[in-house]
C-alpha cells in the first residue's frame, strides 16, 4: 500500500499531523536545484495564491524555477513540459488541466530520468511510475463536506423535504471537477429530498458562473433552492447574478463552495454565501521540500495530502484575519 502523508498547509510552513516531519523553516538545498513548473492557469483566486505560493517557497528555499502558464490548455502544458526535458531541469512539477492523454509525455520524462510531482490534480494513466507523488487536496472529501453540511443545513432550518440543486461544475475533465462531483453526490444521495436539477461546467471562472447562474434564473428561478459551485469564483458570480435577478443570496438560494479564499469569507460576512470548503493553494514548501528530498536520495510519499476545514457563515468573521489567500 502506498504510504499517504497527511499535512496541515500554513503560511510559508507545513507540519505533518502525525508527526512524521516538520518544516519549520526553509532549509537551503545541498545542491543546486532546477524545477520546471507548468501551471493549468490563473482562472481564479486559489489559482493565484497557488502561484504567489510556489514562487515564494522556490526563492526561500534557493531552488531555481522555471514557471510556465499554460492558459487551461492542455496543448501549451505539454510544450512547456517537453522544453523543460530538454533542458534537462532536475525535477518537473505541474498541475494537470486534465487528468488523461499524459501516458507518452510522462513517458518521455522517465525516460529522461526526470521525477515528475504532481501537484494539486491528479492524471488518469496506465502506469503510476511515471510519476512519484501527488501533493495536495483530497477532492472527493471536499465534494463529501460540502454535501454533508449542505444536508445538516437544510434540516435545521427545516427545509430538507425537497431540496433542488443546481451545480456549477469545475473545468471538464479536471481532478477537482470529476471527484468534487462524485463525493457531493455521494453525500446527498442519503437524503431522498434531495436533487440536481441542473448541472454545467463554470471553467472554475466567475463570469461563467454568473452567466450560467442568470441563465438558469431567467429559466426557472422559483425552483432551485440550493446552488453547489464547485470554487468560490464562481459561486461569487453567480451571488451577483442572483442579486441581479432580484433575490437574496444565502436566504432566497442556499450557497455552498468550495476554496475557503478570502473573497469568500467576505461574502459570508456580507451574508450573502452560507458555506466554504477549504482547499488550500500554499503548496509551494511541500512542493520544496519534496524536490530536495528527491535530490538528495530520499523516498517521499506517493500521495500527501492537506488537512483542510469547512467553515460555515457564522464562523467567517473571526476567521477571516488568519486567511493568508
Amino acid at each position: 500500500m502506498n504510504k499517504v502523508l497527511r499535512v496541515v498547509a500554513l503560511s510559508g510552513i507545513a507540519m505533518s499531523v502525525l508527526g512524521i516531519s516538520v518544516f519549520s523553516a526553509p532549509k537551503k538545498a545541498s545542491k543546486p536545484i532546477t524545477i520546471g513548473f507548468s501551471q493549468v492557469g490563473a482562472e481564479s483566486e486559489w489559482r493565484t495564491a497557488n502561484t504567489e505560493s510556489i514562487k515564494k517557497a522556490a526563492k526561500d528555499y534557493g531552488i531555481t524555477l522555471k514557471f510556465e502558464d499554460a492558459m487551461n490548455e492542455q496543448k501549451n502544458q505539454i510544450k512547456s513540459i517537453r522544453s523543460f526535458i530538454a533542458d534537462k531541469v532536475d525535477i518537473i512539477a505541474f498541475s494537470p488541466t486534465t487528468t488523461s492523454g499524459w501516458d507518452e509525455l510522462l513517458q518521455e520524462a522517465k525516460d529522461a530520468k526526470i521525477p515528475v510531482i504532481l501537484l494539486d490534480r491528479g492524471v488518469e494513466v496506465k502506469d503510476n511510475s511515471l510519476w512519484v507523488t501527488l501533493m495536495g487536496s483530497d477532492f472527493k472529501l471536499e465534494g463529501v463536506r460540502a454535501g454533508e453540511w449542505l444536508v445538516k443545513y437544510m434540516k435545521k432550518i427545516g427545509k430538507d423535504k425537497k431540496v433542488n440543486i443546481v451545480e456549477l461544475r469545475g473545468t471538464e475533465g479536471s481532478d477537482p471537477a470529476v471527484q468534487r462531483k462524485i463525493g457531493f453526490e455521494e453525500a446527498i444521495k442519503k437524503s431522498p429530498g434531495f436533487k440536481i436539477i441542473k448541472s454545467e461546467s463554470g471553467d472554475f471562472t466567475r463570469s461563467l458562473g454568473k452567466d450560467i447562474m442568470a441563465e438558469w434564473l431567467e429559466e426557472d428561478a422559483k425552483n432551485i433552492d440550493v446552488l453547489f459551485a464547485h470554487n468560490d469564483d464562481m459561486a461569487i458570480g453567480a451571488i451577483q447574478a442572483i442579486e441581479e435577478a432580484g433575490l437574496k443570496p444565502a436566504k432566497d438560494i442556499v450557497i455552498i463552495s468550495i476554496d475557503a479564499v478570502r473573497g469568500a469569507f467576505e461574502a459570508m460576512i456580507a451574508g450573502k454565501l452560507n458555506c466554504t470548503v477549504e482547499c488550500s493553494p500554499l503548496l509551494g514548501p511541500q512542493l520544496m521540500e519534496a524536490a530536495i528530498d528527491l535530490m538528495d536520495g530520499k523516498k517521499v510519499p506517493k500521495r500527501v495530502v492537506t488537512d483542510e476545514g469547512v467553515f460555515p457563515a457564522e464562523v467567517a468573521k473571526k476567521e477571516l484575519p488568519n486567511r493568508k489567500y
